[in-house]
């Protein structure tokens, strides 16, 4: 990731001690999500980037014709399939990726790791860059909104956001929002129940329960 924190051997602490209790939990929690939701947003020879991909829980999972994870914990490396092409990089320097070469990037639990908006500007500048005419970026988050003071449990997180706020800086910066939820998913999985699959399926499909629950938003830009 680029984020306020760079230090690779800080980073694979804090995932280290965050996630590995529940790594199996969250492979199924993508393969769910995947299934249920994104992969209808991804066609099968799409080219998909998956922006601080972690452990590679999205990107391993989602069925595509090229992947690449970009993540700075050297940690991801080893969790990632051998088809999926791992980019360790801050996100707002230059990809070693072709203009117009990537269909869709995707980024989950991201942007509020980044240290300032400028890094954010810089990162939509080479996605934007990246991306095909038309490309989407999907982006899910923690709303500020709705996690005010739960938001800052976590040690590296820096940026406040809201679906309103991430979605103007995507207009700003040559994307057009075409989906656009203030509430879509619960905010953590940290220290939290583990749901069946068909539990998580159910809630897909119900939105209402999305306006109940959700403490994290989605929003899908293409690019124009």
């Amino acid at each position: 990731m680029s984020q306020g924190i760079k230090d690779p051997g800080e980073l694979q602490n804090i995932y280290r001690r965050r996630f590995d209790r529940n790594t199996a939990y969250r492979k199924l929690l993508w393969r769910e999500l995947n299934a249920s939701f994104f992969q209808r947003l991804i066609a099968p020879d799409a080219a998909v980037l998956d922006l601080g991909c972690g452990y590679g829980e999205f990107i391993n999972d989602i069925r595509c014709g090229r992947k690449f994870g970009m993540d700075l914990n050297p940690s991801s490396r080893a969790h990632l399939d051998p088809d999926v092409t791992h980019l360790s990089q801050d996100s707002s320097m230059p990809w070693p990726i072709p203009e117009e070469s990537l269909d869709v990037v995707f980024t989950s639990n991201f942007f509020e790791h980044l240290p300032d908006k400028l890094a954010i500007r810089n990162t939509l500048t080479e996605a934007r860059r990246a991306l095909k005419p038309g490309g989407r970026l999907i982006a899910l988050g923690p709303n500020i909104k709705y996690v005010p003071g739960a938001y800052w449990d976590f040690w590296d997180h820096f940026l406040c956001l809201t679906e309103m706020s991430l979605g103007e800086a995507f207009e700003n910066n040559g994307f057009r929002v075409t989906v656009s939820h203030g509430r879509f998913l619960p905010y953590t999985t940290v220290n939290m129940p583990q749901f069946p699959a068909a539990i998580i399926r159910l809630y897909l499909a119900i939105p209402f329960l999305w306006r109940i629950f959700g403490r994290q938003f989605l929003v899908v830009a293409e690019r124009v």
